[in-house]
């Protein structure tokens, strides 16, 4: 098989690897750091630790707190907030444990700056009791027996939540696809399947 290597003397045709590399990381460092054109304004940077203000509505009341601009809406619910029912698995996006309604919308918390979520309706699952009263989700997932250790639930719940919002009736094809972003390391999918059906009785009954 014939190869294109060239001598370390030769000059190399086109653009290499390496220098593609080179060129898009040189790119993602001027848009990070706000390098501007030509004749365009350079934009305001914030420098590494300094704090900013935000306001978060999350579960119908507002925190007013300061945040490093690299924060996820994890780490402030949990470290700076102390609503912990939001848990951190593998914060990277992959296994759900930490989804949380936006607008009534699932997001991955660990995705997602706290910064960003400036302005909309944050629901943890903490914001899904009536007092000291279980939610409907809540409820069928202790009814079908939704979990066995537990450390996913939050997430899945949550999910279940955005899920039936959306959708009060969904058939199981569309519970196993809404409920796909979630993952459970014990394996209790079909008892949280049946949760979800079971929530979606609930709510059509008004609660009951």
């Amino acid at each position: 098989m014939g190869t294109n290597r060239k001598g370390p003397g030769e000059p190399t045709k086109g653009v290499t690897r390496r220098g593609f590399i080179g060129s898009v990381s040189a790119g993602a460092v001027a848009a990070a750091t706000g390098v501007a054109r030509r004749g365009e304004a350079v934009p305001e940077i914030t420098a590494p630790g300094e704090m900013v203000q935000v306001a978060l509505t999350i579960n119908g009341r507002v925190h007013r707190l300061l945040v490093e601009p690299r924060w996820t809406l994890l780490f402030v619910l949990r470290e700076r907030l102390a609503i912990t029912g939001t848990k951190a698995g593998c914060e990277r996006g992959e296994c759900g444990s930490c989804t949380v309604l936006l607008d009534d919308q699932p997001r991955y918390a660990c995705m997602m700056l706290a910064l960003e979520a400036e302005g909309a309706e944050i629901t943890t699952v903490e914001g899904l009791l009536d007092g000291e009263e279980l939610g409907e989700v809540q409820r069928a997932f202790v009814e079908h027996d939704g979990f066995q250790c537990g450390y996913c639930t939050p997430g899945q719940i949550m999910a279940a939540e955005g899920l039936l919002r959306a959708n009060s009736n969904p058939s199981t094809y569309e519970i196993r696809h809404g409920m796909s972003g979630n993952l459970c390391r014990c394996g209790a999918y079909q008892h949280i399947a049946n949760a979800v059906e079971g929530a979606a009785g609930i709510k059509k009954a008004g609660g009951k």
